[in-house]
């Protein structure tokens, strides 16, 4: 007992020394955001925060950039999150040559990757389309090696092979089995994975740059060349953004009950309906052998259930 208190209160001591360390330069930029334009130390004002709303050019780079956010996160998990779960459960053979493909953008400078793909943009914007939306394409290569690592991680932790098995014997569909099943197994993964592609996405530069494509970072890097405090307050936010997204990932983690422990076995048993009221638990208070209830019938399955 005396050393797991030792253990939490060495955990919190990292937890605060290296949140103050980060907190640092966030204050700093905050102070900065804040000073009057041109510097000086004339008090603080919120003229750069008030400039934000009415500067049209970072609105749309901020629209944009979300938007191309939203759609690799989609692009990505629709593509990714079943060839993986597919490999994993039906060709485990495979895994580590999917594994070094998934890789190999990690491996790629940024500008070699402009340069491999420079004319295949120029033949979109000629004959397809100019929207800055088509950047989404090569910002999934960008953001794949992370997402990939996020979702093998949470699929090594997790036994689907035995929840698909049990569920196929219970004659679960193939929708029902992703959605219902496997889905909420990898949450984690793929809240992990869309934090980490918002974050990609939001702060990339040198890709859209070199394309010339108006993102947030581009649009940022320009507007801080005529006005500092406002490129600085946006990039508050941005982080902020960012951090709040950290904080929603282990607070929508699912609680569960510890059910029973197996020393023998080393087997410990989880419940998560445990933790939510039983619809039953009154009404089964009132009711007696022979008593007659009246009652409604929901839904009717194929399987019985």
């Amino acid at each position: 007992m005396k050393q797991n208190w030792r253990i939490r209160l060495l955990r919190w001591a990292i937890i605060f020394i290296v949140g103050f360390y980060l907190l640092i330069p966030i204050l700093a930029m905050l102070d900065f955001s804040l000073k009057p334009y041109g510097g000086g130390n004339q008090g603080r004002t919120l003229r750069a925060w008030k400039v934000i709303p009415q500067t049209r050019n970072l609105i749309d780079a901020i629209s944009l950039s979300m938007s191309l956010a939203l759609i690799v996160i989609v692009a990505i998990f629709i593509l990714v999150v079943p060839t993986l779960i597919w490999v994993h459960l039906k060709l485990p053979k495979i895994r580590r040559l999917m594994e070094l493909i998934c890789l190999i953008p990690l491996a790629i400078p940024a500008i070699v990757l402009v340069v491999g793909i420079a004319p295949l943009y120029r033949f979109i914007s000629i004959h397809i389309t100019e929207s800055p939306l088509s950047l989404a394409g090569v910002y999934s290569m960008l953001v794949l090696p992370y997402t990939y690592r996020s979702l093998s991680s949470a699929l090594d932790t997790s036994d689907i092979r035995t929840l698909y098995e049990a569920a196929r014997t219970l004659g679960a569909s193939t929708t029902r089995l992703m959605v219902q099943v496997i889905m909420p197994t990898l949450r984690s993964g793929i809240m992990n994975g869309a934090v980490i592609a918002i974050a990609l996405v939001l702060g990339e530069f040198t890709i859209a740059s070199l394309l010339n494509f108006e993102n947030l970072q581009v649009t940022l890097f320009r507007v801080g060349r005529t006005d500092g405090n406002v490129a600085v307050a946006v990039s508050v936010v941005s982080i902020i953004f960012v951090l709040l997204l950290l904080l929603i990932i282990p607070t929508s983690q699912r609680r569960k009950q510890v059910l029973d422990v197996d020393v023998e076995k080393e087997r410990i048993s989880l419940g998560i309906k445990q933790l939510k009221d039983d619809p039953a638990a009154t009404v089964l208070d009132s009711v007696r052998k022979n008593d007659v209830v009246t009652c409604v019938v929901s839904a009717i399955q194929a399987n019985g259930i």
